[in-house]
């Protein structure tokens, strides 16, 4: 049973490894590849394939033992590869990450390029009122890089503020800056005639 199982494991898991940590899929299959060029099959050169082929340690009379335990170097293996797989599964996390704050800087940089010519054209509450917006998604993912739990379904700028200063995340002159930019969203938000 866990032949069939691993086989299909291992097939699955080192296309896995290979997209997404191409540099660890060689040590990924060496646990599993024996090397064709080996002259006798021992500690160093026993491999999963060998077990999975039915191969196993000979019993050596004298000692009263098997030469080497092949169970032993076979669990030793396959949680090395689960340790890889594992590390594939944070390699993914990152990698979306990564692309979200991509996709997130590109509309940074469109909804900046419309509240630039929001301003250019005199319309600066409308400009200020998306730099805001601007602002309060940045706060957003920099609580969420930094692991800064809120508690609030959707926090202010004062309240993203007031947490990544309390997380240590910045000191408190980054925060009276932003601060003061929440304070002139809100008078681009708010009709105050």
């Amino acid at each position: 049973m866990f032949r069939t199982q691993y086989q299909n494991w291992y097939t699955e898991a080192s296309a896995l490894v290979k997209q997404l940590i191409p540099d660890r899929h060689s040590e990924f299959i060496n646990y599993y590849l024996t090397d064709p060029r080996r002259k006798q099959i021992g500690i160093d050169t026993y491999k999963i394939q060998d077990w999975m082929n039915g191969s196993i340690s000979a019993f050596n009379v004298y000692e009263g033992k098997k030469y080497f335990n092949d169970t032993a170097i076979i669990n030793a293996a396959f949680e090395s590869q689960s340790a890889i797989l594992t590390a594939c599964k944070l390699r993914f996390e990152s990698s979306l990450l990564e692309i979200r704050q991509i996709i997130q800087a590109d509309l940074f940089d469109s909804e900046i390029e419309t509240a630039t010519e929001l301003k250019k054209k005199g319309f600066l509450r409308g400009a200020g009122a998306i730099c805001g917006v601007i602002l309060e998604k940045h706060l957003g993912q920099v609580a969420v890089s930094h692991s800064v739990t809120i508690r609030k379904a959707h926090p202010t700028i004062a309240d993203l503020n007031d947490r990544l200063k309390q997380a240590d995340v910045y000191d408190v002159p980054v925060w009276r800056n932003v601060q003061r930019l929440a304070d002139i969203r809100n008078l681009c938000d708010h009709n105050k005639n």
